[in-house]
């Protein structure tokens, strides 16, 4: 079934905010520069032949499947969280001043990146970080060309405004658990296969393709998910997400790499290095 969501190009930061709070995403009209994307590719590429950490692996393989907090430690991912545009979306989304909660770059490799089952991010930023409210908001910037065939995120419009879905029993809010749970394919919160297919068939669904640099941006609390990537084509989304400085979780318990103990404010920062092309 095809998404019931508009797909219809809008501008302005009241346009976008608006099909936010209606679909639980919306696309920018800009995406970022040929020039631009090469340097982020090379930036991720490096970083994920180190060993540390924050790199983490597929499951029984060493094959990289995400690298998390870049923007700590590269200069060029740290200049990319500053960049006015997507700041000032941020801000406008949340409704007042940001801070980069989390940073991250999925990784599908050719013919062996994994699914992520169906589920909503802030189900682990609620439970396992105490984060109040969904005031929050993923940016998506993807660096390879995306096709149905590399594993595309997939969303159920509509889906955020229906709270969190399927928590397990008997977990309280902050509940320490092993975060390596949050980053494998075996996610420690999911929503149910039937539930999740039942709101397709409602609502439709929202597939993510698109060239290198495109933006999309979209809810904490949607239903999303992704297929394994069975072609020859890597796929590596990177994804910041901005928290509402008012909306920072008062005692996280995760690894820094995961959740942002600096809630300091984003200041805005032009850099000529990343620049981003209008429609």
């Amino acid at each position: 079934m095809a998404s019931t969501a508009a797909d219809t190009a809008v501008t302005s930061l009241a346009d976008l905010k608006s099909a936010y709070e209606k679909d639980g995403w919306c696309e920018p009209p800009f995406r970022f520069s040929d020039d631009a994307v090469a340097l982020l590719r090379e930036r991720v590429l490096s970083i994920s032949r180190e060993q540390r950490p924050e790199v983490v692996h597929e499951k029984d393989s060493g094959t990289v499947r995400a690298i998390h907090g870049c923007h700590a430690f590269d200069e060029v991912c740290a200049a990319l969280v500053r960049l006015p545009r997507l700041v000032e979306l941020a801000e406008e989304l949340t409704g007042g001043p940001v801070y980069v909660y989390q940073f991250k770059v999925n990784l599908k490799q050719a013919h062996e990146g994994a699914a992520w089952p169906w589920h909503q991010d802030f189900a682990f930023w609620h439970e396992e970080d105490g984060m109040p409210s969904p005031d929050a908001v993923n940016i998506a910037v993807s660096l390879d060309d995306v096709h149905a065939g590399n594993g595309p995120l997939t969303a159920i419009p509509g889906s955020h405004r229906l709270g969190l879905l399927d928590l397990p029993e008997g977990r309280t809010d902050g509940a320490e658990s092993d975060w390596r749970s949050h980053v494998s394919a075996d996610l420690a919160y999911t929503v149910n296969d039937d539930r999740a297919q039942a709101l397709a068939d409602e609502s439709g669904r929202k597939v993510f393709t698109g060239p290198r640099g495109s933006v999309q941006v979209f809810h904490p609390s949607i239903v999303h998910s992704s297929s394994n990537n069975l072609s020859a084509d890597r796929r590596a989304l990177l994804l910041i997400t901005y928290n509402a400085v008012a909306n920072s979780p008062a005692r996280p318990t995760r690894p820094t790499f995961l959740v942002s103990r600096d809630t300091t404010p984003v200041e805005h920062r032009a850099d000529e290095r990343l620049d981003l092309v209008s429609y």
